[in-house]
């Protein structure tokens, strides 16, 4: 954790990969508004820094230990409804997008996005605006109301992902092998595919599943 910054924004980057977080602090520390003021590769430390350094932005990524990015950003925002986030991520599905932005983001940048671009999130969080480059803003409008699962429709298609039959699906959920037919016909018609393979990689396209 670095000292608190005197000046400027403050921004705490919550990161499991320790290269991307120094990537990111060097960026970040060379803007002269600007000041990295705490480190975190988990969640669970990322809730007690956010405590002691009160970040006006804090930079988060979606894929962490333990619970994740979009558990954390609901976890802080109960205890600071005020807090702003960034989320900085290699997910670019549409579901993805969505529960980071429901869960209380402002901004989602891309990975390997050009630098500009976060700082520029960065600023338009701290003013109170929002922030989502073009191809966010596209896949985000490429989700229909239509294209949502149930919670039940969920747990089918992410058994199925992890390459479960549909007996292995019915036992493990305590339901009918029909009833696990019925959820596949209406999973397909929700995602736009005909069949189990189209379903896996538009699962982990649009960020339903993750492995």
């Amino acid at each position: 954790m670095s000292t608190l910054a005197t000046g400027g924004m403050s921004v705490m980057i919550v990161d499991d990969h320790p290269l991307m977080r120094m990537g990111i602090a060097a960026l970040i520390d060379a803007q002269p508004d600007m000041r990295v003021v705490a480190q975190a590769g988990t969640v669970e430390l990322a809730i007690a820094l956010h405590e002691e350094c009160r970040p006006d932005i804090t930079l988060m990524d979606l894929r962490l230990p333990g619970i994740g990015g979009v558990a954390g950003i609901r976890q802080i925002r109960k205890r600071r409804p005020q807090a702003r986030f960034v989320v900085v991520t290699m997910y670019e599905g549409d579901e993805d997008v969505h529960q980071a932005l429901e869960a209380g983001a402002q901004g989602y940048v891309i990975k390997g996005m050009p630098h500009e671009t976060l700082i520029n999130a960065i600023k338009r969080v701290h003013s109170g605006g929002r922030f989502l480059p073009p191809p966010v803003a596209r896949v985000l409008q490429s989700r229909t109301e239509d294209s949502k699962l149930s919670p039940r429709e969920h747990e089918v298609l992410t058994l199925l992902v992890q390459g479960k039959s549909n007996k292995e699906i019915a036992r493990q959920l305590r339901i009918a092998e029909a009833t696990v037919k019925c959820h596949f016909r209406i999973i397909y018609m929700r995602m736009g595919v005909t069949d189990r393979t189209q379903a896996v990689v538009a699962a982990l396209q649009r960020g339903l599943v993750h492995l």
